[in-house]
């Protein structure tokens, strides 16, 4: 089964500019204002750049 990027809504603290949308090399993350980053399903390559940078944990990569 392919992995698919998650985001947990719960480990997202949404107060500031999501430092894992800089990470991504296809541009899969984007985020609105302050809210949780969005995932582009299509886009992802699921590398785990961004999983592996967020530091609370909110992007997690599932098997």
């Amino acid at each position: 089964m392919a992995k698919q990027l998650t985001l947990k809504q719960e480990n997202c603290p949404q107060n500031h500019p999501c430092p894992a949308v800089k990470v991504c090399p296809v541009g899969a993350l984007t985020q609105k204002g302050f809210n949780a980053p969005e995932i582009n399903h299509d886009k992802c390559i699921r590398c785990g750049k961004c999983s592996n940078f967020c530091p609370k944990k909110a992007l997690v990569l599932l098997q």
